[in-house]
């Protein structure tokens, strides 16, 4: 059995994906285990004692701080134990190349795999709370968009999400009671999402046309209807408080945008 250890002066999961890469390679014969926050030259003697009792042993490194590294690499030339170091070949050609020292900043990739976890974690959010399947995600959104049916709130919820904000979505129509948790919260986050009627007349028809009927029996793109929806949607907006976008002709992005500014995002 071989053990890899994964070591890091950050949370080591680069080092451990790179180590478990490897180890997919060889099922059976290969365990991998992380040892993040190696940051002293002491946690090197750590190392070393904790990996002396195996007899096949390598280490996976992606220690930033020069001397730690270099520390990890002469203890285990002395114990004839190898080392790959991931990050220094790559830094030291960037390094060569922008003719500059490198930050030797710890964690820097962590950085990066956060923004990366926030953005899955807000696209499973505005799955699971898609159209009104769950209204407790109210209280943990980053953004509400409340508007009628056809008016881009699922597509701009994932957008959103791919910018790493939670949002959820809540349809009005006048047969769905609207939840008392909508009204709690603060309406700085709530976007009411409004149409020209004739555009979402045409929406409407070309989706019936492509679906051939509404599961629900009404009549969902008469004249009527619409009118019925448009003013039990202008009464809960105003009863909420909240900022107003006009998406007729507007695109995702450019909705996304103001809401974005709205909320002093930059990104």
């Amino acid at each position: 059995m071989l053990r890899i250890f994964a070591v890091s002066d950050s949370i080591g999961e680069t080092a451990e994906q790179v180590a478990l890469a490897a180890a997919s390679q060889f099922k059976g014969e290969t365990e991998v285990k992380r040892i993040p926050y190696v940051k002293e030259l002491e946690d090197i003697e750590y190392i070393m004692r904790e990996i002396s009792e195996f007899e096949k042993v390598m280490i996976v490194s992606t220690i930033i701080t020069v001397n730690v590294r270099e520390y990890l690499t002469q203890k285990c030339l002395e114990k004839n134990i190898s080392v790959v170091n991931v990050l220094g070949p790559i830094v030291n050609v960037a390094s060569s190349l922008l003719n500059r020292m490198p930050d030797n900043n710890p964690g820097a990739m962590r950085n990066i795999d956060d923004t990366y976890f926030k953005r899955i974690e807000a696209m499973e959010f505005a799955m699971q709370y898609d159209d009104s399947k769950d209204y407790r995600g109210l209280k943990n959104a980053d953004v509400v968009l409340i508007g009628l049916s056809r008016t881009s709130k699922t597509p701009l919820c994932m957008y959103l999400a791919n910018k790493g904000l939670k949002a959820i979505n809540i349809p009005l129509m006048p047969e769905v009671e609207i939840p008392d948790e909508l009204f709690e919260v603060d309406r700085k986050k709530v976007f009411g999402l409004v149409i020209n009627p004739l555009q979402l007349i045409e929406i409407r028809k070309k989706r019936l046309d492509k679906f051939h009927r509404m599961p629900t029996g009404i009549d969902y793109a008469s004249d009527a209807r619409i009118l019925e929806e448009f003013e039990f949607s202008d009464k809960i907006i105003r009863k909420i408080g909240c900022k107003t976008i006009d998406v007729t002709q507007r695109a995702i992005e450019d909705t996304a945008l103001i809401i974005l500014k709205s909320l002093g995002y930059t990104k």
